[in-house]
Protein backbone atom coordinates (compact mmCIF):
# COMPACT_ATOMS: atom_id res chain seq x y z
CA UNK A 1 0.00 0.00 0.00
CA UNK A 2 1.16 3.47 -0.96
CA UNK A 3 -0.28 7.40 -0.39
CA UNK A 4 1.18 9.37 -2.07
CA UNK A 5 0.33 13.32 -0.62
CA UNK A 6 1.08 16.45 -2.45
CA UNK A 7 -0.16 20.08 -3.06
CA UNK A 8 1.18 22.03 0.22
CA UNK A 9 2.67 24.95 0.36
CA UNK A 10 2.99 28.17 1.86
CA UNK A 11 -0.33 30.25 1.74
CA UNK A 12 -1.67 33.35 3.17
CA UNK A 13 -4.54 33.89 5.73
CA UNK A 14 -7.49 33.84 3.47
CA UNK A 15 -6.21 31.98 0.89
CA UNK A 16 -6.78 27.86 -0.31
CA UNK A 17 -4.89 25.30 -1.11
CA UNK A 18 -5.87 21.65 -2.81
CA UNK A 19 -3.84 18.72 -1.69
CA UNK A 20 -4.07 15.69 -3.35
CA UNK A 21 -3.58 11.85 -2.40
CA UNK A 22 -2.77 9.22 -5.13
CA UNK A 23 -3.38 5.52 -3.14
CA UNK A 24 -1.83 2.25 -4.63
CA UNK A 25 -1.73 -1.31 -3.63
CA UNK A 26 -5.42 -1.25 -2.51
CA UNK A 27 -9.40 -1.40 -4.32
CA UNK A 28 -9.80 2.31 -3.35
CA UNK A 29 -13.59 2.39 -4.38
CA UNK A 30 -14.41 0.21 -1.28
CA UNK A 31 -11.70 1.90 0.96
CA UNK A 32 -12.29 5.10 3.24
CA UNK A 33 -9.89 7.74 3.33
CA UNK A 34 -9.05 10.00 5.90
CA UNK A 35 -7.05 13.48 5.85
CA UNK A 36 -4.45 14.05 9.67
CA UNK A 37 -2.81 16.65 10.33
CA UNK A 38 -0.19 17.46 13.06
CA UNK A 39 0.90 20.86 14.04
CA UNK A 40 4.43 22.03 15.76
CA UNK A 41 4.30 20.85 19.31
CA UNK A 42 0.60 19.03 19.27
CA UNK A 43 -1.04 15.81 18.68
CA UNK A 44 -2.13 14.28 15.08
CA UNK A 45 -5.70 14.84 14.77
CA UNK A 46 -8.14 13.83 12.05
CA UNK A 47 -9.61 16.70 9.94
CA UNK A 48 -11.64 14.84 7.68
CA UNK A 49 -13.06 11.47 6.35
CA UNK A 50 -14.86 10.11 3.50
CA UNK A 51 -16.43 6.55 3.15
CA UNK A 52 -16.50 4.90 0.51
CA UNK A 53 -19.65 5.94 -0.51
CA UNK A 54 -18.96 9.71 -0.41
CA UNK A 55 -20.24 10.32 3.18
CA UNK A 56 -18.14 13.13 4.75
CA UNK A 57 -17.38 14.29 8.35
CA UNK A 58 -14.92 16.78 9.64
CA UNK A 59 -13.33 18.20 12.68
CA UNK A 60 -15.54 21.00 14.12
CA UNK A 61 -12.34 23.68 13.67
CA UNK A 62 -12.58 23.22 9.55
CA UNK A 63 -16.45 22.51 8.61
CA UNK A 64 -17.65 24.84 6.40
CA UNK A 65 -13.94 25.65 5.13
CA UNK A 66 -12.22 22.41 3.73
CA UNK A 67 -13.98 19.94 1.70
CA UNK A 68 -13.21 16.03 1.27
CA UNK A 69 -13.56 14.74 -2.01
CA UNK A 70 -12.75 11.37 -3.65
CA UNK A 71 -12.00 10.26 -7.77
CA UNK A 72 -12.05 6.66 -7.85
CA UNK A 73 -11.37 6.37 -10.56
CA UNK A 74 -7.97 7.99 -10.32
CA UNK A 75 -7.72 6.22 -6.62
CA UNK A 76 -7.41 9.48 -5.46
CA UNK A 77 -8.97 11.47 -2.34
CA UNK A 78 -8.30 15.42 -2.42
CA UNK A 79 -8.82 18.03 0.63
CA UNK A 80 -9.65 21.54 -0.22
CA UNK A 81 -8.96 24.11 1.93
CA UNK A 82 -10.55 27.49 1.69
CA UNK A 83 -10.15 30.03 4.09
CA UNK A 84 -7.08 28.92 5.77
CA UNK A 85 -5.83 30.65 8.91
CA UNK A 86 -2.70 30.63 11.25
CA UNK A 87 -3.77 27.61 13.00
CA UNK A 88 -3.93 24.96 9.97
CA UNK A 89 -0.56 25.21 9.63
CA UNK A 90 0.40 21.67 9.77
CA UNK A 91 1.80 18.43 8.46
CA UNK A 92 -1.07 16.80 6.60
CA UNK A 93 -1.13 13.09 6.29
CA UNK A 94 -3.85 10.99 4.04
CA UNK A 95 -4.39 7.53 5.95
CA UNK A 96 -6.14 4.36 4.86
CA UNK A 97 -7.23 1.35 7.28
CA UNK A 98 -6.61 -1.65 4.72
CA UNK A 99 -7.39 -5.10 5.58
CA UNK A 100 -6.92 -4.15 9.27
CA UNK A 101 -3.87 -2.52 9.13
CA UNK A 102 -3.31 1.53 9.16
CA UNK A 103 -1.38 3.32 6.40
CA UNK A 104 0.06 6.82 6.07
CA UNK A 105 1.30 8.80 3.52
CA UNK A 106 4.20 10.65 3.75
CA UNK A 107 3.07 13.72 4.81
CA UNK A 108 2.64 17.39 3.15
CA UNK A 109 3.56 20.62 4.81
CA UNK A 110 0.53 23.15 4.84
CA UNK A 111 2.55 26.62 6.06
CA UNK A 112 -0.54 29.34 6.39
CA UNK A 113 1.63 32.72 6.68
CA UNK A 114 1.65 37.01 6.00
Amino acid sequence: VQLQASGGGLVQPGGSLRLSCAASGIIFRITGMSWYRQAPGKQRELVAHITNGGSTNYTDSVKGRFTISRDNAKNTVYLRMNSLEYEDTAVYYCSVIYMLRGYWGQGTLVTVSS
